[in-house]
């Protein structure tokens, strides 16, 4: 995983050995007869990314105490799970580079990388089944259907330049910040915790991964392709109405406006360095950053039931770093 500072390799350095387990159970559970699956597998779980989820799950396990080989199985099967988004969602947004390099259905095609999502999907759900816990497999049942709920409805926003606030984060609530909350709850489930204090554990982690998407949405407009390893602009290429172009339409005058709206309609990065002007010159930027920050104020506050220990540092650390990554 990679870090955004100092802080954060320290709170991951934690489980450093638990995430090398975990990445060799990953690589023995992608073994299939079908060559096809394996590649596509290895392409995208080598292509390096965060692992945040399983991180979380693994930090949270500590934090509560739970020890169980078990947690090293459910770590490696939200990344599934979230790999599996990944490669459904490049598809639907035709993405061509992600993590620095093609996207997978850039070099497979799109059919392969579907039926290789719905590989990884249904490999996560008979490890899950493993682990003999009905109620993790009913928070994960939830979770992945929560994520395709909010992936159809960002389909349904689309080139709409009307949406809200509101109506932005119930999607990526449902898209993003569901799976960091399932990794947090996971562990206290497992360990037997009172209900407040499992809550509190998924409410740490649906602010983090509030927090977390609202800055991935601010680095579509201020930051570098070589260090996002994505295309800038690709949201506004896609047509998503995202927090910055919310804040900066409205604040902005109407000639901007304007502009903004059209480029959402038309799905077009033709005045894409206008737009980042607004953004800018409106202050949506920081009022964006602003938004994270209160999720990750927020995020902190939940972890205060919890016992003191170097894992619960660990997951504040994070919340404290993460709205401040670069990439």
């Amino acid at each position: 995983m990679q870090s955004t500072s100092s802080k954060t390799a320290t709170a991951l350095y934690l489980i450093k050995e638990d995430m090398a387990l975990v990445d060799q159970l990953t690589n023995d559970r992608l073994n299939t007869s079908v060559p096809l699956v394996g590649d596509v597998c290895q392409y995208i779980i080598t292509a390096g990314g965060k692992r945040l989820r399983p991180a979380l799950l693994l930090l949270m396990s500590g934090a509560v105490n739970y020890t169980h080989p078990h947690r090293i199985q459910l770590a490696a099967v939200v990344e599934f799970i979230h790999t599996a988004t990944l490669l459904h969602d490049d598809v639907v947004d035709e993405s061509t580079l992600r993590r620095g390099r093609a996207t997978a259905n850039s070099t497979f095609g799109n059919p392969a990388s579907v039926l290789v999502g719905d590989f990884l999907y249904s490999r996560a759900f008979q490890m899950m089944v493993e682990c003999g816990e009905m109620r993790v497999l009913s928070l994960l049942a939830e979770a992945t259907n929560v994520i395709a709920e909010g992936e159809v409805l960002q389909l349904m926003n689309m080139h709409d330049p009307s949406l809200d606030q509101a109506g932005y984060l119930r999607v990526i609530r449902s898209k993003t910040a569901k799976l960091f909350e399932a990794s947090c709850r996971i562990p206290a489930v497992m360990a037997g915790l009172p209900p407040d204090i499992e809550e509190a554990c998924a409410k740490y982690g649906q602010a983090l991964g509030t927090a977390f998407q609202v800055i991935d949405d601010v680095l579509d407009y201020d930051g570098e392709a070589a260090e996002l390893g994505k295309n800038l602009g690709d949201d506004l290429r896609e047509g998503k109405t995202t927090l910055p172009l919310i804040i900066a339409m409205q604040r902005a005058n109407n000639a901007q406006r304007a502009v903004i709206q059209e480029a959402i309609t038309q799905g077009g990065v033709d005045r894409l360095g206008d737009i980042l002007t607004i953004v800018r010159e409106t202050g949506a930027m920081v009022a964006t950053r602003e938004t994270a920050m209160e999720e990750a104020r927020s995020a902190l506050d939940y972890l205060n039931p919890l016992e003191d220990s170097p894992f619960k540092n660990g997951l504040a650390e994070l919340a404290q770093e993460l709205i401040n990554r670069k990439t």
